[in-house]
């Protein structure tokens, strides 16, 4: 197994959540394991997550924006927790898509071909989504697939080949389940995967 360079996003805007301890026990196992890993903490990060004019006008970026940027170009592997809030993801994580997911860094149109061209093939992602009250099938049999904007609209769409892993009823479970999920956290953490 080759050392990967990997970025953990920690989509919960509380840090000293279940979401954060997911990305800890992911985080230790990987460096443990010799990895490389930079960690961006969205309560922590400064930037505005209103694309004001949408893609009219360009909106410049903030430093924390160009920072995140600059680390998924030169990772191998893109790790994004969040809980799963009304069947999708935190505001303030769609917001920080929305301002740095940009054409010219995941992707662009070519008008030509009239196709999209995605700027981070080669890449592979792992998205934690934590269910609070339902567990993940519950949710995907009444409301459908909670799992396709950041799979497929946002990571697949740049060219990230992506997994997901969803765990829940995280408000619920018994700590002998919430060891078990800890340990294949930390096993997919120590592979990089």
């Amino acid at each position: 197994m080759s050392n990967k360079k990997i970025v953990l996003i920690c989509g919960n805007p509380d840090i000293e959540s279940f979401t954060g301890s997911v990305l800890d026990t992911y985080e230790a196992a990987a460096i443990q394991n010799g990895h490389e890993v930079s960690r961006f903490n969205l309560s922590e990060m400064k930037f505005d997550p209103i694309l004001h004019k949408g893609y009219k006008e360009i909106q410049p970026l903030e430093p924390d924006l160009v920072k995140l940027q600059d680390a998924i170009r030169m990772c191998d592997h893109l790790v994004i927790a969040y809980p799963n809030w009304w069947t999708t993801m935190p505001a303030l994580l769609k917001g920080l898509f929305d301002r740095f997911w940009l054409p010219g860094f995941a992707f662009n149109f070519n008008k030509k071909t009239k196709r999209v061209e995605s700027h981070l093939k080669g890449k592979t992602g792992r998205v934690f989504i934590l269910s609070g009250s339902h567990s993940p099938f519950k949710t995907w049999w009444k409301y459908g697939d909670f799992t396709n904007e950041i799979q497929y609209g946002i990571l697949e769409f740049a060219g990230i080949k992506t997994k997901v892993s969803a765990y829940g009823p995280c408000e619920r479970a018994e700590n002998a389940c919430r060891t078990k999920w800890m340990k294949e956290i930390a096993k997919l953490g120590a592979a990089g995967k």
